[in-house]
């Protein structure tokens, strides 16, 4: 048999629902959100968080705007038990945040974990026991009624614990275990059940958790799965269906968007999607995904660098560079034809327009970052992206003829390193090239007079030799231009032009971008001046003391 084999595999059973209608839903507002970052997230770390790890994780979801958090499993854990009790004695709860914990469906356990809640002011109570059929026949090897009985039995201990301390405001859950690996109808026979002790109604809701514990199958089918319990579960306007997806197949995001569109109201998760195996739902992800589509998650990640770095510090676990929204890379374009189309967009982008940017699905400013982010040059980058770091981070607005030429430039640079080329980098080799050029040429005095064409008058000086010029034409330039050509006999044309003020203030000085056509080849001139007429003949000179190099070293 090949090692690669298939065959010992089968496909889920799609699930009978013909007149399904999430298909033809779309989100519109936010659930409600429950994060298990202490829970589920601290379980499956290599190593659980410490007490300070968990503390600091707790300022942060607070922070954030979660209401509804899960802190622990206390009748498990030690750890676990006296950070709920740290939690609640040291006053932590804000008033409109509710805590929940996990039990399993078990007495002792279901005791323990009332006794971690003394004194809490308002609390979930989440119990559970696992119903797939896998687990039934090989872990438990129980039928369907001893399973039943466990969680009827569960959820008595559950309601009696409650009845002796009304003085907290509690909300019971149940969670289905390896809900997806369970047959539906069996699932609404054992979650009736549990309601039948808990009796919800609308003004006191259960909240009946439905939990991907494995991702077994395609999102849709998830979300099938969903709307056919959503119809035949009792009591349904008593109860806050709430999702729970882990990301095995890779999809823990995708599944919880389209179980909402079936009809769900809650949704569980963790930030960066940190959980066992493939992990977690990203609550981030999904949350982020909402406002990109303009709903407000009700949630605030306005500071993804500080949201990445508690993370990181409290599961030891690097943010992959290309997560979605957070990586350090996921706003930044290498291809050549993307930063251009950025470029291109961002130019005529004003602060109050609906966002519609190429290859960016949101403002990376709304997530604390930067648009020096977005565009970074390499051997694979093009004219957009030079182009974009001369601006954004030096003013410099290149023509198009000049972004061609010069990222030529940078590109065999990068070619020749094998790397990515800074900023810096970049603004070292324009300089070189355009700005720090020994030339041989220099202006020394000049005058303008304008009749019925411009006229020019100056003096420049060669290689210590000063010359007179003059010369006319239709403008300041082509009168110069014609001095130039009779005083060194020599026929130019100037080919591209362009100018700009470096910055806003009325005192900035401005910048002019000159090509010019000697013979066959072209030269460039750039140069600075707080007068845009001397940048403008000194960018003249600089190109025509490119012409009279280059005719030396043919000479020479």
């Amino acid at each position: 048999m090949k090692k690669f084999n298939s065959s010992k595999y089968q496909a889920f059973t799609p699930v009978a629902l013909p007149d399904r209608t999430w298909p033809d839903k779309v989100i519109t507002e936010a659930p409600t959100w429950c994060s298990v970052d202490l829970r589920d997230g601290n379980q499956a770390l290599i190593e659980p968080m410490s007490v300070a790890q968990k503390r600091k994780m707790w300022d942060l979801l607070v922070d954030i705007g979660l209401k509804e958090i899960e802190i622990g499993f206390p009748a498990a854990s030690q750890p676990d038990y006296d950070f709920v009790r740290w939690l609640i004695e040291e006053n932590k709860i804000p008033e409109d945040v509710s805590v929940q914990v996990l039990t399993q469906a078990r007495a002792p356990l279901i005791e323990k974990t009332f006794e971690a809640l003394k004194g809490v002011k308002r609390a979930i109570v989440h119990m559970y026991n696992s119903t797939s059929t896998i687990q039934r026949e090989h872990v438990f090897k129980m039928d369907k009624g001893g399973i039943i009985e466990i969680a009827v039995n569960g959820a008595k201990v559950v309601k009696a614990c409650a009845e002796n301390t009304p003085e907290t405001e509690w909300q019971f859950q149940y969670s289905p275990e390896s809900f997806t690996g369970t047959e539906l109808k069996f699932a609404v026979e054992v979650c009736d059940a549990v309601n039948e002790v808990w009796q919800p109604t609308p003004e006191n809701k259960v909240i009946i958790n439905l939990p991907s514990t494995v991702e077994m199958a395609t999102p849709n089918i998830y979300a099938d799965q969903i709307e056919w319990f959503s119809r035949h579960v009792k009591n349904r306007d008593g109860i806050i269906l709430s999702l729970h997806t882990h990301n095995d197949r890779g999809c823990g995001v995708a599944a919880s968007e389209l179980a909402l569109m079936a009809g769900a109201d809650r949704v569980e998760g963790t930030l960066m999607g940190n959980g066992e195996r493939t992990g977690n739902l990203d609550i981030m992800v999904m949350g982020m995904n909402m406002y990109s589509q303009g709903i407000d998650p009700m949630l605030d990640f306005s500071d993804m660098d500080r949201i990445c770095s508690v993370v990181k510090e409290c599961t030891q676990i690097e943010v992959h560079p290309r997560h979605p929204y957070a990586g350090s890379l996921v706003f930044t374009a290498f291809s050549g034809s993307h930063q251009d189309a950025i470029k291109k967009c961002l130019d005529t982008y004003s602060e109050g327009d609906t966002w519609d940017i190429a290859y960016l699905p949101i403002d990376p400013r709304d997530v604390g970052r930067t648009y020096e982010d977005v565009v970074r040059v390499n051997s694979q980058s093009g004219k957009g992206g030079v182009a974009y770091v001369m601006d954004s981070r030096y003013g410099f607005q290149l023509p198009r003829w000049l972004q061609i030429e010069f990222s030529r430039i940078v590109q065999k640079a990068a070619e020749e390193s094998g790397q990515e080329i800074s900023p810096e980098q970049i603004w070292k080799l324009f300089q070189q090239q355009y700005l720090n050029i020994a030339s041989p040429l220099t202006l020394k005095s000049f005058s303008i007079e304008k009749a019925e064409h411009e006229s020019i008058k100056g003096v420049i000086e060669l290689d210590g030799q000063e010359f007179e010029i003059q010369g006319e034409g239709a403008g300041m330039l082509e009168a110069f231009v014609d001095g130039l050509e009779h005083t060194f006999g020599m026929e130019l044309q100037i080919q591209e032009y362009g100018e700009h003020a470096l910055s806003q203030s009325s005192s900035a000085d401005a910048v002019t971008y000159l090509q010019l056509k000697y013979e066959n080849e072209r030269f460039t001139g750039i140069a600075i001046d707080e007068d845009i007429v001397t940048s403008s003949v000194n960018a003249l000179l600089n190109a025509v003391s490119q012409v009279l190099h280059t005719q030396r070293k043919e000479a020479a």
